[in-house]
């Protein structure tokens, strides 16, 4: 690219005009400043290695070199941070997060307190403000953790609880009940 004129300044920063209408400005300590011909899409390239880039529609990407971690902000808000290792985080506006692991397990977290994880089985993990939590597995099975109890759904409508106290209540689709206490030994049983 040919230059149209460069200029040296005191401070030691060097500017370069080139015909295309790109300005390339360098920095004594290694930072290189690109401003295009557009006048909006400015690339700076700092000693450290890390990248800024500011486009026309003013989304800015922060590539930071050591961490090998993107963070790009667009002009509605939305933050996207892209790690090395494959997770992406998603910051909304709005306060919500969304974090895709590796794994590609992805978990949302709510600006009310609320989570919930999906992971790649299918199975759907759902966590109150109170930190109860609600696990709904593939196999159509599911389970509610409370600090009173935890309890668990079957397909065929059977349902097992067990209480903090170690105390269990089995109740089958047929009516029957069946309670165990801590150590396992029935107490109730109403076969039917």
């Amino acid at each position: 690219e040919e230059i149209e004129r460069e200029t040296a300044y005191p401070d030691g920063k060097v500017e370069k005009v080139l015909k295309n209408g790109c300005h390339l400005i360098f920095f004594p300590n290694g930072t290189r400043k690109k401003v295009g011909s557009d006048g909006k899409t400015i690339t700076t390239t700092f000693f450290n290695g890390d990248v800024k880039q500011i486009m026309p529609d003013q989304t800015v990407i922060y590539y930071y070199a050591d961490a090998k971690t993107t963070h790009t902000t667009y002009s509605d808000g939305l933050e996207v941070l892209k790690f090395s290792n494959g997770q992406i985080e998603k910051h909304y506006p709005d306060g919500k997060k969304e974090i895709t692991f590796p794994d590609q397990t992805i978990k949302n977290l709510f600006t009310d307190g609320q989570e919930e994880s999906i992971f790649p089985d299918g199975t759907v993990l759902r966590v109150q403000r109170d930190g109860s939590k609600t696990i709904e597995f593939s196999n159509g099975q599911r389970e509610l953790h409370t600090s009173q109890f935890k309890r668990r759904e079957y397909p065929d409508g059977t349902v097992k609880t067990v209480y903090v106290n170690g105390q269990q209540e089995t109740k089958y689709v047929s009516g029957r009940v069946r309670i165990k206490d801590k150590d396992g030994n029935v107490i109730v049983d109403t076969k039917l």
